[in-house]
């Protein structure tokens, strides 16, 4: 099983901007729905021998950063049932508006974030028998995405994820998290530093 730790500094390092998240989300499906449909996952999304690498493949045609990190039960089960609620617009009916209307990398991002960021602090078996950890996995899942559940504002949604985020109410993993942020965020600075020194190197000879 991986570290929370090591898991946690991977959704950092995907360097998804959460500010930017709220500000891009539009109105979306209704919170009840999604969490409805979280409930009734099939047992074959959760199972133990489920690959996401190729479920990922079948139902996104990409390959989310999670995948090196699946043999953990957690992350497998975390994604396995985002990838279900994406599915699940086919397999049942699609929500209003459908996931299908946003862009490919967003849901991807969207499976990132139950499977790395809240899959290893709220154990995926409780979002199906926890009202409030089914809450906090609907409302992550619609905010990467790229929806607020229906009837919420921006600054509601926010503060109804943030009253359920299992995350934030361990003082020692948020800390560590905010660290972990940082130090993707210098790493990226660096990064495009570099490329921009490179690419005016390269004009200049």
């Amino acid at each position: 099983m991986a570290e929370v730790d090591d898991l946690l500094a991977a959704w950092a390092d995907r360097g998804d901007d959460e500010a930017a998240a709220w500000a891009g989300a539009r109105p979306g499906p209704p919170l009840a729905a999604v969490a409805a449909r979280l409930s009734s996952a099939p047992r074959a999304f959760l199972d133990d021998r489920l690959s996401i690498a190729a479920l990922a493949g079948d139902v996104l045609e990409r390959r989310p950063a999670c995948i090196p990190f699946a043999d953990d039960a957690r992350v497998r089960r975390g994604a396995g049932l985002a990838l279900w609620l994406i599915a699940s617009e086919e397999l049942v009916e699609p929500f209003a508006p459908a996931l299908g209307d946003v862009v490919r990398t967003r849901l991807e991002i969207a499976v990132d974030a139950l499977a790395l960021r809240v899959a290893p602090v709220a154990d995926p078996l409780d979002w199906l028998a926890d009202a409030e950890r089914r809450d906090e996995a609907a409302r992550t899942f619609l905010l990467w995405a790229g929806y607020l559940p229906a009837g919420e504002d921006a600054a509601t949604a926010r503060d109804l994820l943030a009253a359920h985020d299992s995350l934030q109410r361990n003082e020692a993993l948020a800390a560590a998290f905010a660290e972990h942020r940082h130090r993707a965020e210098v790493a990226r600075r660096l990064a495009e530093a570099r490329a921009k020194e490179a690419a005016a190197r390269y004009s200049r000879e």
